[in-house]
């Protein structure tokens, strides 16, 4: 296994909705356009699998949010915090979040990420997913919309 998934400390908690206002702060620190509060809400609702890694003193390093449909699973969200990022987290969190998924039976894991994200991009290519399409205008974006790469690993 890689030394990226090595990286110390850091142990996994089910997201709760109490959770929630701290995970915004990272959220909106993370992304140019965050989720809402209401979509983790919802999909805690909806029963998605949704974690979060914490640290020794309980702050919150890295977060996920996948739906399992039949045998595969769609990672939704992940994100790590920016001070915890290049770390090793990410991939923890990815790792945790694919085994997570095959233990709910789920064969693969599809994802969506901007071609802008390079940084996340790899990661992925690291951890196994290969590029299967492209969805048109799903992002928005800061002049209009970015397309998003469409990627699955079998896990």
């Amino acid at each position: 296994m890689s030394a990226q998934v090595q990286a110390s400390p850091g142990h996994f908690v089910p997201l709760t909705r109490e959770r929630i206002p701290e995970l915004m702060v990272l959220e909106r620190q993370i992304y140019p356009f965050p989720w809402t509060a209401g979509n983790f809400e919802d999909a805690l609702r909806s029963g998605y699998s949704a974690w979060t890694m914490l640290s020794d003193t309980d702050a919150m390093i890295a977060y996920a949010v996948a739906m399992l449909a039949v045998d595969e699973a769609h990672l939704l969200n992940l994100a790590v915090a920016p001070n915890w990022q290049r770390q090793g987290y990410g991939w923890r969190m990815l790792h945790w979040m694919a085994c997570t998924m095959r233990e709910y039976g789920a064969r693969s894991l599809l994802l969506e990420v901007r071609p802008s994200n390079l940084g996340a991009q790899a990661l992925y290519r690291r951890y196994g997913f290969e590029k299967i399409g492209t969805r048109r205008g799903y992002y928005p974006a800061h002049r209009g919309r970015e397309d998003a790469m469409v990627m699955r690993v079998t896990i």
